[in-house]
């Protein structure tokens, strides 16, 4: 299982409105594509003050080539829209992380 993991930093004036916008449009986005089998969101908790709000989006997929596939077909689109939406009022950072093993 390979876990695509978005970071973002929203500013704390548009919040709200980002939080609706990920579960009103891009998340049925990202699900639309096939390459994911769930999505969580997290908000990060920290005692920091970093001018915002973060949260923590984990896109789950099978495998790495469908993730690759994600990339090459969908990714740009879709980041596209969520930078015409919101501009530099949210800070984006991605990583994928690869599950070894799970302790339930």
């Amino acid at each position: 299982m390979l876990i695509y993991n978005v970071t973002a930093h929203v500013e704390t004036s548009i919040e709200k409105a980002w939080l609706e916008w990920m579960k009103e449009f891009h998340i049925p986005e990202m699900k639309a594509t096939k390459k994911f089998t769930q999505t969580k969101i997290f908000k990060v908790i920290t005692d920091q003050d970093t001018g915002g709000v973060s949260y923590a989006v984990q896109y789950y997929c099978e495998n790495q080539e469908q993730y690759l596939a994600y990339l090459k077909h969908d990714a740009a689109q879709l980041r596209q829209k969520a930078e015409n939406q919101f501009g530099n009022k949210v800070l984006f950072f991605r990583t994928e992380l690869q599950l070894i093993e799970n302790f339930s």
